[in-house]
């Protein structure tokens, strides 16, 4: 039977340094605070600089577009430019992830998009895959911010290169002090995955089989040599398999049952 994980045994209170920072990491993007006089005070957004998410917010929303910074424990990291075998790993991994999506009512996921956690951490993960709040989920919309997601998702991934460092350690410990449940690195120069349990804080082995069966959605299975080969036929055989089993069918009848419990409870009389 399909068991739900609610996130307990999450580390708390961990402190996070300051790294080295990203290669390409000294663009800096100047911009005016809200006003369009030409005495108006500039900021700059570059990494390294130090501040609350709401600070960072407010300055990245008046960054130009195709500029992607992040905060991680309250340091900014500004992104180099985006390499082809970065594009190349998330349309791949994106397309696997989409199929698992179509085929499983109940889940949701995102690419690319600002993701809102706590007062001094706004990551913007390559890949996510989350499970809304009427299926019983824990992301939302902040009130006044309904283009934002909010809260932790149950699996993200990450695309690694010269963020190698900051994604296996730095952001790897921002997602576990949040709730992240799970979380997938896809280390290019390495050629492997490296896959984590952030709820038992334990870096998972990757079964003889050379497939990661994705805990927290049964029936997401992802062929590893083929991910890193981007050989599109294995991947999709090893993910119709995973779909096929029985876990799958049971998580499936298990978000159902969540949805209709919710609907079930709005409707009772206040």
């Amino acid at each position: 039977m399909f068991t739900p994980r609610n996130g307990e045994g999450i580390i708390g209170g961990m402190s996070i340094s300051p790294i080295e920072s990203t290669a390409g990491a000294e663009l800096a993007v100047r911009v005016a605070n809200g006003r369009s006089d030409s005495s108006a005070a500039l900021r700059e957004l570059h990494s390294g600089d130090v501040m609350t998410r709401e600070e960072f917010h407010a300055l990245y929303e008046l960054t130009p577009a195709g500029f992607k910074a992040e905060l991680i424990d309250g340091v900014v990291f500004v992104a180099s430019p985006v390499g082809q075998w970065h594009g190349d790993y998330i349309y791949f991994v994106g397309g696997l992830l989409f199929t698992y999506q179509s085929r499983t009512s109940g889940v949701s996921g995102n690419t690319n998009s600002t993701l809102l956690l706590g007062p001094r951490d706004e990551p913007q993960p390559d890949l996510l895959l989350r499970i809304p709040p009427e299926f019983g989920g824990r992301t939302w919309t902040e009130p006044g911010k309904v283009e934002y997601l909010a809260g932790p998702p149950e699996l993200v991934i990450e695309i690694a290169h010269s963020t190698r460092t900051v994604d296996l350690e730095t952001k790897r410990l921002a997602y576990q002090r949040h709730g992240v449940q799970e979380y997938l690195v896809v280390c290019v120069g390495d050629r492997e995955i490296r896959w984590f349990d952030l709820i038992r804080d334990e870096r998972l082995q990757i079964p003889a089989d050379g497939n990661i069966r994705v805990t927290r959605f049964p029936g997401l299975w992802l062929n590893v040599q083929a991910i890193l080969d981007q050989e599109s036929g294995d991947a999709l055989r090893t993910l119709e398999a995973g779909l096929a089993s029985p876990e799958h069918a049971e998580f499936v009848q298990w978000l159902e049952a969540e949805r209709v419990r919710i609907v079930a409870g709005q409707a009772k009389p206040q």
